[in-house]
């Protein structure tokens, strides 16, 4: 398994525990007649996305210091999985960026709008990084 692989893999893994550790903290907020936009959500939501951050990178480095003689270099099919990888997870982030604008012009609560811009960031990286691991698995598409 390439170095870059093992990052597609890095990143699938941490933006679905970080996900799902946000929506687990937002959801036991939710009770006694207060409604979901009503649940204090923002520090979980940074929470979230820093300890994401910092997992990745750490998650990485550690990687990097059990296995320090694996080849860093990358060559043209790493390239073009990396870009296309890349190119696919993007789609998330607009349709992420497009959903709030249009909830943020319908004047929706600030709730719906900030979901809606990590929901895209998380599928961004979660699609994006699907696709590399299958494109290193399988092949690049032609």
């Amino acid at each position: 398994m390439t170095f870059l692989e093992k990052r597609a893999w890095t990143m699938l893994v941490v933006a679905v525990l970080a996900y799902t550790a946000y929506v687990v903290v937002v959801l036991a907020r939710l009770g006694g007649g207060v409604s979901l936009p009503g649940v204090p959500y923002a520090g979980a939501l940074l929470w979230s996305v820093g300890g994401a951050i910092v997992a990745n990178i750490a998650v990485e480095v550690a990687l990097g210091a059990l296995r320090p003689r694996d080849p860093r270099t990358t060559d043209d099919r790493d390239a073009e999985i990396g870009r296309l990888g890349d190119q696919v997870g993007q789609a998330f982030l607009v349709i992420g960026a497009v959903t709030a604008m249009l909830l943020a012009l319908a004047e929706q609560h600030p709730f719906w709008i900030a979901n809606a811009i990590y929901l895209g960031f998380v599928l961004s990286a979660v699609v994006g990084s699907v696709a590399k691991v299958v494109m290193y698995r399988v092949g690049l598409p032609w």
